[in-house]
């Protein structure tokens, strides 16, 4: 965003309408976000890592326009989850299940504050109901929900955001870290590359995270809303999705581009939050119903 993509809008602004804007960001894991605009903080759009989010500023009033009205359903790219490990793969970690191991510590960020950890417990369950699936003919739930509180019992630390753990992850606190394939790229970049201190564990079956745009009507002025609108919709051009692919989030609009890339890790068995039926049950059926309610409360036990 800051490099390419806020740049790239003011400037084509003020090729077309020769008005010189700004633009002021922030940035925190999702729901983090979403509180402190449902608090009054005087946001006019909101980049979001789970479509939750955005559901929840809509019940609020604070969302009136349809986000999914927008091009590619208002989602602007995507990643999907892998698993970050330590110089030469020490722990022998090949796909979540190995992160049950006993010995493994694991960083999970905060499902109560990050979008991205949310997203992780997602990936795991949804993996382990989509082998099952393929091995008997039937997506096992209590074998995902096992997983899940065998690989939740190896959790170290929750820190608040997935940069946050990706923060801790490069101090070198801990075995594994569960994050954006984004995220884990660019942590080998800034350690010289595929040389670096750490490399990517691709799950056989992972998710690919999607991330909507939501404009927030409540604090959009009539006069302003062209401009936000303009904004909003510039996250489709094709210099924005190669901005995107350019920082290893994945475009929505042209595969050529991801194409183009060849980091990007091969998934065998992807999938997306449709798997579960949407948000609308992800959350309160797995995330609620499973991690929180089973697991978070008793411990892990």
């Amino acid at each position: 965003m800051e490099k390419a993509i806020i740049p790239g809008f003011t400037q084509s602004w003020k090729e077309k309408s020769g008005q010189e804007v700004s633009v002021t960001s922030s940035y925190a894991g999702s729901e983090t976000i979403t509180n402190q605009i449902l608090s009054g903080v005087k946001a006019d759009v909101a980049i979001l890592s789970i479509e939750r989010d955005a559901q929840r500023l809509k019940e609020k009033g604070f969302v009136s326009s349809d986000w999914r009205a927008l091009p590619c359903k208002g989602i602007i790219n995507k990643t999907p989850f892998v698993i970050l490990v330590r110089k030469g793969n020490p722990k022998k970690i090949r796909d979540f299940a190995d992160l049950a191991r006993p010995g493994i510590r694991l960083i999970h960020p905060d499902p109560v504050s990050s979008g991205g950890a949310q997203w992780s417990l997602l990936a795991i369950y949804g993996s382990e109901l989509i082998k099952s699936e393929r091995e008997t003919g039937e997506a096992n739930k209590e074998r995902a929900a096992d997983l899940l509180k065998r690989i939740w019992a190896n959790v170290v630390t929750t820190p608040g955001s997935a940069r946050e753990g990706r923060t801790q992850f490069e101090t070198g606190f801990g075995d594994a870290l569960i994050t954006y394939e984004m995220d884990a790229l660019l942590m080998q970049d800034k350690q010289g590359g595929k040389g670096g201190e750490v490399e990517i564990a691709v799950p056989q079956a992972s998710i690919f995270s999607e991330h909507p745009v939501v404009m927030i009507d409540r604090n959009i002025s009539g006069d302003r809303r062209p401009l936000v609108e303009a904004f909003v919709n510039y996250l489709w051009s094709r210099e924005a999705q190669g901005a995107f692919v350019k920082y290893y989030l994945r475009s929505v609009t042209d595969e050529s581009l991801n194409k183009n890339e060849p980091r990007f890790a091969a998934i065998q068995l992807p999938f997306t939050i449709d798997y579960f039926g949407g948000w609308e049950r992800a959350f309160p059926e797995i995330i609620e119903g499973v991690w929180k309610n089973r697991i978070r409360s008793s411990g892990g036990d």
